[in-house]
């Protein structure tokens, strides 16, 4: 079956023309032309990927991804007119898979496309169901979801994904460019700093004192460890 591709931006003319170049490359495609009709699409017809204007009025991109991470784990390729390197960090560390400038040619698009479908398939253990237990933390893959110490932890998909590949090597130290590769894909090239930010959410979600980890610790100079068996506090 085709993958379906969301596009959502206010531009008609560029909405009418993906859409049918996406069509004519074998993918499925739908529109919107604000966050809150794209997030009405989700509900009714989930997509495999979301083309996410930044700058739409209303709702911007920003929140709307926000928005749809708290509904669904579905990959998002920011498209904007912004050329700041803070704004592109803004929008990796919003969740984002992938960020591209406008005008881009629609051969790059595609590639970027066919890379973030190909990487959210191999980057972690293709596992939707079942639950593995490290020390005090549960994961449970069919419901998405995690506990440590009998606390339910409401994480984004991407804290969800960084926790299982911290979590299937507990105990053994993963290298910051090892954590990028699986939690990012093999063909992300973007800052380390979009990790760093999210082992900081983490942190404030998994553990009581998140500035004297307990679990998730810094071995610096080389990555994080996730520790089974924290020293008791």
């Amino acid at each position: 079956m085709a993958n379906k591709i969301l596009i959502v931006d206010d531009d008609v003319l560029l909405r009418r023309s993906l859409a049918f170049n996406l069509e004519k490359s074998g993918f499925q495609a739908n529109t919107a032309e604000n966050a809150e009709d794209a997030l009405a699409v989700i509900q009714i017809d989930q997509p495999d990927l979301i083309l996410l204007d930044i700058g739409l009025p209303g709702m911007d991109g920003l929140d709307a991804i926000t928005s749809i991470h708290a509904q669904k784990s579905i990959p998002v390729i920011f498209l904007t007119a912004r050329r700041s390197g803070s704004d592109q960090v803004m929008g990796l560390n919003a969740g984002a898979d992938d960020y591209i400038m406008k005008p881009f040619d629609f051969d790059v698009l595609l590639a970027r496309v066919k890379a973030v479908l190909r990487r959210r398939e191999t980057v972690i253990p293709n596992q939707t169901e079942g639950t593995i237990e490290v020390g005090d933390l549960t994961i449970d893959f069919s419901q998405h979801s995690a506990q440590i110490a009998g606390r339910s932890l409401e994480l984004s998909p991407k804290e969800f994904d960084l926790l299982t590949a911290l979590a299937l090597e507990a105990d053994h130290i993963i290298t910051t460019d090892n954590l990028l590769k699986r939690v990012w894909g093999a063909e992300y090239t973007g800052e380390p700093q979009v990790l760093y930010v999210h082992i900081r959410w983490l942190r404030g979600k998994v553990e009581t004192d998140p500035d004297h980890p307990r679990y998730i610790l810094t071995v610096r100079g080389v990555g994080y460890k996730f520790v089974s068996k924290p020293e008791v506090e």
